[in-house]
């Protein structure tokens, strides 16, 4: 069985950022009810429930259209917001060490231009959606953009997200309102790039 991942913040530890009231019905609420329905899902459909990330990257291997759906749209939820809250501190470092400072240099010219690329298709994203740093099969970085529950997996892109952007409503409305795009510049105030890392040195 799927388990949220355990914050190791306070619902008020992202504040001013990132209110204390998104963060409790954020996570305790639609994580916790994608993660509960992902896991109905998963029995109806009778799927060893072992590796999100396989389960996600074969989700034509489902034959029953109800059941891959309710795969994709809860299984998408919850690999989506584990690594969303899993990114955030209460002490972030405010840049990428290591392997990744490097390569988002190569690839990008500088942070600043990754934070521009993500900003753009954070705010671009019509609707409910995502944007994403990811990790190629080569190791290489790139940033997309998808919509509802669907992530670079999902799509069978073959990349891996270490970075994941929410802009579903329900990230922000309640202190930003409209305000998406003052929403995005909180997004990477609370974001800790240590964590974003460790997790391209561990694919890599």
């Amino acid at each position: 069985m799927f388990e949220q991942i355990t914050l190791d913040y306070g619902y008020d530890g992202l504040e001013p950022h990132i209110d204390a009231l998104t963060v409790e019905t954020h996570y305790a609420k639609h994580h916790a009810t994608y993660t509960t329905n992902f896991n109905k899902a998963l029995e109806k459909a009778g799927i060893d429930s072992t590796d999100a990330v396989s389960i996600l990257a074969n989700l034509d291997s489902v034959k029953d259209e109800a059941d891959r759906n309710a795969i994709r749209n809860n299984g998408g939820g919850y690999f989506n917001h584990n690594l969303y809250f899993e990114n955030f501190s209460s002490n972030p470092a405010k840049e990428p060490v290591g392997e990744l400072k490097a390569k988002i240099d190569e690839t990008f010219g500088s942070l600043d231009a990754l934070k521009e690329k993500l900003t753009a298709l954070a705010t671009g994203q019509f609707g409910s959606g995502w944007a994403w740093l990811s990790v190629t099969p080569s190791g290489d970085l790139v940033v997309s953009s998808s919509a509802n529950q669907d992530n670079p997996i999902s799509l069978c892109t073959g990349n891996i997200p270490i970075l994941a952007l929410d802009v579903w409503e329900h990230a922000y409305y309640l202190k930003y309102k409209n305000l998406r795009g003052d929403y995005i510049k909180a997004f990477f105030e609370a974001l800790d790039w240590e964590k974003v890392s460790r997790k391209y040195s561990e694919l890599k």
